[in-house]
């Protein structure tokens, strides 16, 4: 099993794990889903980390890490899209994958790392602070539906 960051070739894989993270989203148009890779591998705030096991992603996550002109300049790290293939979960290749992405962002001098999940379930909490985040600490709120499409 190898945890690394994600290169261009690894788009496929990432779309397929992520029909274990949403597997009710449409499927994305493969020339959209390029464009946006393309921006997201190329842009040098984003890392998209994989766990690869005989050459196959099966499971990833994705640390963009924002400037910042608080904390004496110092950026920020946030976690979105942590997922693991149905069958490689209970292998602990979700924690090998946020705690790469977590040094990712040490070694870029984040001062802080934030993740936010909509599960409830309460082992999923107990896995993210298994894996080092703490619940409570701030209050996030989110828009959704903000888009274009969201005017209707």
């Amino acid at each position: 099993m190898i945890v690394r960051s994600a290169r261009e070739g690894d788009l496929p894989g990432i779309l397929a794990i992520y029909r274990h993270l949403h597997p009710d989203d449409p499927a994305m148009e493969i020339t959209k889903a390029e464009r946006t890779w393309a921006t997201m591998i190329g842009s040098g705030f984003m890392t998209v980390v994989v766990a690869e096991h005989e050459q196959s992603v099966v499971a990833s996550c994705t640390l963009a890490i924002i400037p910042n002109l608080t904390r004496g300049g110092r950026p920020y790290a946030v976690i979105e899209n942590v997922v693991t293939h149905l069958e490689y979960r209970r292998m602990r290749l979700g924690r090998r994958v946020l705690a790469y992405a977590v040094e990712v962002a040490r070694k870029a001098d984040c001062y802080k790392v934030t993740l936010a999940t909509g599960s409830r379930q309460e082992s999923t909490l107990r896995f993210y602070e298994g894996a080092g985040f703490e619940r409570g600490g701030k209050t996030y709120f989110e828009m959704r539906g903000c888009g274009e499409d969201a005017a209707g």
